[in-house]
């Protein structure tokens, strides 16, 4: 059967194939990585026609069947109970030009330093859609992204940008760590710059003016809707896509054009969406590369946060020179919920990067599960058991790197404790008994294991 031709202007066609492990591969998406690739100047006209009601399927699929629903008030079980016809309906709105976005119903949640978060939460159509075109999108931005940008991306995360960290500094000559944050970023991402970059690459209008309903779509709260001038809301699925694209060109190709242009000793970078990591290996350079980058940021609408933002010696020397100057132990700095520390191997007295859960979010974390048992303590124990058994195993699945153990042990027994003492509040008459509380806790609450590699194994297995 003859095949269609390609459409005018386009690089590529939306046929599917299987490959011999039977999963489906978007063709046509191989090709834009292709032509991504090969052209970094290339700009893409034609590319709404790869989102079809199968890929629509697929982003439905993908989403969260428990997530909260947007101001639609659909979740995502009434969607699938007519998902074909919706999805259909869906895609003829996308594909005519009448589809517009919802607004984005405002929450907040509290964060470690006692203030809150504000989070976006989005129309479950708006979630489709978004989640459709971050699929053509990565197709082309993951060939630009530099290779010190971990955050939200495809095949790597937090733990590949902790072992950068970590590598980096055992590696390099760094003596001095920046570590920066910035201000407010979500809330300050100026449309006009990143639409500005977004042409750059994408030239199809269509892809662009879906971008621009869903950032200037506004903010219901409170029965209330606010115009967004500026910003992304946090929550949203397009969102750690657009803040890649916009720190990609207001920090990264900057940044690197610094190391390999200005900067006369070795430098580290590492950026996981907006927490930043620079490593430098003289002091004049630090101060230096932070003046240029707080000028930078307000260039593009963007500022450093004074008080989270600080530059301390950090390295093999570290210990030494603050020693020699009566400095006491050398600083240590906060990346990824670890705190990061100078040590030393017990053997050889090699230089190391340690890293322990940060004390602030444990307690905070501590809190919130004493909280809850109290709320449970009337709950079946085997429920309250195996919820935390679950909660254990997520928190040791992240937090269980070498030299954090005795950190976690101490963990999981601030949580026993405080299950023992829901469980004897559940009643003044009987008491649950020790002997009773260790069977419950060999039953329920798992033994720690180290779950992740030493930094440098992990690091040279998957990028040498």
């Amino acid at each position: 059967m003859e095949g269609r031709p390609l459409t005018e202007r386009n690089v590529c066609q939306t046929a599917t194939g299987r490959t011999q492990s039977r999963e489906t591969v978007l063709t046509g998406l191989a090709s834009i990585r292709k032509c991504a690739r090969g052209n970094k100047a290339l700009q893409f006209t034609a590319l709404l026609h790869h989102i079809t009601v199968k890929q629509l399927r697929e982003s439905y699929l993908a989403l969260k069947p428990k997530a909260a629903p947007g101001v639609d008030n659909v979740t995502w079980q009434q969607y699938g109970n007519e998902l074909m016809s919706n999805l259909e309906h869906l895609h003829e709105k996308v594909h005519t030009g009448k589809y517009r976005a919802l607004p984005v119903k405002r929450c907040y949640i509290p964060k470690a330093d006692g203030t809150q978060r504000p989070l976006g939460i989005i129309s479950l159509e708006d979630k489709i859609i978004q989640h459709a075109i971050i699929t053509v999108l990565n197709a082309i931005y993951e060939t630009d992204f530099l290779g010190f940008s971990y955050g939200f991306r495809p095949g790597r995360s937090a733990h590949n940008a902790l072992d950068a960290v970590a590598v980096g500094i055992q590696r390099k000559k760094i003596n001095w760590v920046l570590d920066a944050d910035i201000q407010g970023f979500y809330e300050n991402i100026d449309h006009e710059h990143l639409l500005k970059f977004l042409r750059h690459r994408i030239a199809d209008k269509r892809i662009l003016r879906l971008i621009t309903y869903w950032l200037k779509a506004g903010i219901w709260e409170e029965g209330n809707w606010q115009m967004t001038t500026k910003g992304c809301p946090q929550g949203s699925v397009i969102g750690p896509l657009i803040s890649n694209i916009y720190l990609h060109y207001v920090l990264d190709l900057w940044a690197q054009s610094y190391r390999t242009k200005k900067a006369k000793g070795d430098m580290l970078i590492v950026r996981y969406a907006d927490d930043l990591i620079f490593g430098f290996q003289f002091k004049s350079e630090a101060n230096e590369f932070m003046q240029h980058l707080k000028r930078r940021f307000t260039k593009f609408g963007l500022q450093l946060h004074e008080q989270k933002t600080k530059l301390i010696r950090f390295g093999r020397f570290a210990r030494q020179q603050r020693g020699e100057r009566g400095e006491g132990k050398p600083e240590t700095f906060e990346f990824l919920g670890f705190t990061h520390i100078c040590a030393q191997t017990h053997i050889n007295q090699k230089f190391v990067v340690k890293r322990q859960t940060s004390k602030k979010r444990m307690r905070a974390t501590l809190q919130a599960i004493k909280v809850e048992l109290m709320k449970r303590r009337h709950a079946p124990v085997v429920q309250t058991g195996k919820w935390l058994r679950s909660v254990i195993h997520g928190y040791s699945n992240y937090h269980a790197v070498p030299g954090n153990m005795k950190i976690l042990s101490n963990f999981k027994r601030e949580i026993c404790y405080n299950w023992l003492k829901s469980l004897r509040r559940r009643s003044q008459r009987s008491r649950i008994t020790w002997d009773k509380f260790i069977k419950l806790v060999k039953l329920y609450i798992p033994a720690l294991k180290r779950v992740h590699e030493y930094p440098h194994e992990r690091f040279i297995v998957k990028y040498s």
